[in-house]
């Protein structure tokens, strides 16, 4: 990896998560891997994948490894999503977090951004994306308010 490709992955990640997040997600020694055409799909670091580069988008996926180093770098509420105790043992191993268990919402959240799932003692759950607005997660009674792509208990 060259230091233009690291500088280039944490200047995605300052631009997705916020500044900082890039030297906090990519540290100095972190491999990438490519897709066939030659650009960076995943980075990972001592064989752990930390994050995954879409190709529709050109915005990071996070690993669970990822959410726990952005969930200790910024502070309670930036980029989390709250849920009651009685989903939290399900959202962590990986299932749908339903708009009823939602309880608080970072308010800068947009609809379709990699958000941390968080129980109400700010515990990571999850790492997911977020499938509607911070009104409609709190308001809605029904359907999915984030698409959970890897719990702290699932395999990732």
């Amino acid at each position: 990896m060259t230091p233009i490709e690291l500088k280039k992955i944490r200047l995605i990640a300052d631009y997705q998560f916020g500044r900082g997040a890039g030297n906090t997600l990519f540290p100095e020694d972190v491999t990438i891997s490519y897709s066939n055409t030659r650009r960076i799909r995943q980075v990972r670091y001592r064989g752990m994948r930390l994050a995954t580069l879409k190709a529709q988008d050109g915005m990071f996926t996070l690993g669970i490894v990822s959410a726990e180093k952005l969930h200790r770098f910024f502070p309670q509420p930036l980029l989390r999503v709250t849920v009651n105790d009685d989903a939290a043992p399900f959202i962590s191993a990986g299932k749908t977090t339903f708009a009823k268990h939602v309880i608080a919402v970072d308010p800068e959240i947009r609809a379709g951004e990699e958000i941390l799932i968080v129980d109400d003692c700010d515990r990571l759950l999850a790492t997911g994306k977020a499938l509607l607005a911070p009104t409609e997660m709190l308001c809605a009674r029904r359907g999915v308010a984030v698409e959970t792509r890897a719990g702290i208990n699932s395999k990732d």
